[in-house]
């Protein structure tokens, strides 16, 4: 076999590249975190829409300093799924009543 497959203990969780990528790993997690927290909080409940328009506001706000910021695949593909929840759950809070009770 030409190719041998070899571990990477030198990279993080989502770095391809081999190296270690600790920001872009921080905010992939804190866009992740806030994209279900503000999703959920927006279907489960119209009530909290303060808590789920503003963890989208600040879920997209992150996950855009993320991709702008990402240099792996696998970094922009989980902050896309934070992104999205994150603006559907911001969405669905300002249609419930917005950022301000």
């Amino acid at each position: 076999m030409a190719q041998a497959l070899r571990p990477n203990p030198a990279g993080g969780l989502f770095a391809t590249d081999g190296k270690p990528h600790p920001l872009q790993d921080a905010l992939l997690a804190v866009t992740l975190v806030l994209g279900l927290m503000s999703f959920l909080t927006a279907i489960i409940e119209e009530d909290l829409h303060l808590l789920s328009s503003w963890a989208g506001l600040v879920g997209i706000l992150t996950g855009a300093y993320g991709q702008w910021i990402s240099e792996t695949t696998r970094e922009r593909f989980g902050l896309i799924l934070g992104l999205g929840a994150a603006g559907v759950g911001f969405f669905l809070g300002m249609a419930h009543g917005g950022l301000i009770g």
